[in-house]
């Protein structure tokens, strides 16, 4: 383990309280008490795309083929539940936390019907994958976002093989935090496969 990965650790341990390894915890909670006398911040609920699909051309005979509503459309984007900057580098990633429901134990195969980890897939899309990488400066081939899946869709054996196909040789770029009560792992993978790419 390198030691950005200790230093995270120490920092949950000593900011997180005596009960840091007890009590369920979000990822925004994790974080931001781990990033305490460090470069890197986390934000929720970052604003920068909000609005970028606005811009986006279309011809004249798309245009005439669809619905054009009287005045501008303002605000259409994605908003990603989290960045990840070093505030040295400049450099974000953007990061999204996926929970819903799963085929696991007591409970049906149909448990297993949502689709919260489908929607994370349109940050491979190729246009959103370079508006992510010009505003976070992390260059291809690196991947400018990160998932955290939780809850029971991490551990669905679907699920889990349908993701992990994904991703394929992105590995870095998705996670499994099946037991949030345990903040460690969570902070190894950021620190061992992610922080390198905002130094």
């Amino acid at each position: 383990m390198g030691s950005s990965a200790l230093r995270l650790r120490e920092n949950w341990q000593r900011n997180g309280g005596a009960n840091a390894t007890i009590a369920e915890h979000t990822f925004y909670e994790v974080f931001s008490k781990s990033f305490i006398g460090t470069n890197y911040r986390v934000r929720p609920k970052p604003i920068e795309f909000n609005k970028i699909y606005t811009t986006v051309e279309l011809s004249e005979k798309t245009l005439s083929e669809i619905y054009n509503p009287e005045g501008r459309i303002d605000r259409h984007g994605i908003s990603p539940d989290y960045a990840i900057s070093n505030i040295v580098t400049g450099k974000t990633l953007y990061v999204e936390v996926k929970r819903q429901d799963g085929w696991v134990e007591n409970k049906p195969r149909s448990a297993g019907r949502g689709n919260a980890h489908e929607r994370s897939c349109k940050y491979f899309t190729p246009g959103l994958l370079a508006i992510l990488q010009e505003k976070g400066k992390i260059a291809a081939p690196a991947l400018p976002f990160w998932t955290v899946f939780q809850g029971d869709t991490a551990r669905d054996p679907c699920r889990v093989r349908e993701i992990t196909c994904w991703y394929a040789e992105y590995t870095a770029h998705f996670f499994f935090w099946r037991d949030n009560t345990n903040a460690n792992p969570i902070l190894d993978h950021f620190a061992e496969k992610l922080s390198p790419l905002l130094d």
